[in-house]
């Protein structure tokens, strides 16, 4: 997984309450366990209409194409606990979302898969809404270790993460990358297994 410390990057904005894991990745494009190729697929029903003609959604906008950053409503990600959401949202270059809520298990599977996100009062949400409107010039700076958001203007705006999710995401490090950090000690106890219990190991 690739490690987040500190983020430059432009910010899109997408003032909606209630987007659900439908909603940012249909049905249709579920078929796949690949992690890459969902981009095509995120938001699909916002970006085009039922002839699949393009509309004006804002990450299909010049200024927006390379936004790594989404600026959002509350309960975002909420619906069904689809994997295939985070997997989609990394696949265009999303690395932060910065809401005033998120769904459970969407809010966990971000962490999992590399996305940092962020949640902030409503205020300062409206805050950083108004920033992500300026459209290329709305580039804002999330730094990790810091724990700090630095809007266009200089200001910042502090948050808060859970240390170990923290600590994972600095790191690089998901479930595996985590299982792995302590290959030494999990290849020292299966070689005692397999000297004083070798019946175990088969």
């Amino acid at each position: 997984m690739q490690p987040f410390t500190k983020l430059t990057a432009v910010a899109a904005p997408l003032p909606m309450s209630n987007v659900d894991t439908d909603m940012i990745i249909p049905k249709q494009f579920l078929k796949t366990i690949k992690r890459t190729g969902l981009k095509e697929g995120l938001f699909y029903e916002l970006r085009t209409d039922a002839d699949g003609n393009k509309l004006d959604f804002v990450l299909d906008r010049p200024a927006y194409r390379n936004a790594q950053i989404l600026v959002t409503g509350e309960n975002f990600g909420c619906g069904s606990s689809r994997e295939h959401a985070p997997w989609a949202l990394l696949d265009f270059g999303i690395r932060c979302i910065i809401a005033p809520s998120f769904a459970d298990i969407f809010f966990n599977n971000c962490f999992k898969n590399g996305i940092l996100p962020i949640v902030l009062p409503k205020e300062q949400v409206a805050l950083l809404l108004e920033d992500a409107e300026r459209g290329a010039n709305a580039v804002i700076t999330v730094d990790l270790e810091k724990q700090e958001i630095t809007g266009p203007d200089g200001g910042t705006i502090r948050f808060e993460v859970d240390p170990f999710r923290r600590h994972c995401l600095l790191n690089g490090l998901d479930d595996i990358g985590l299982t792995l950090a302590h290959a030494a000690k999990i290849d020292s106890y299966e070689a005692m297994l397999r000297q004083e219990r070798p019946w175990l190991i088969g």
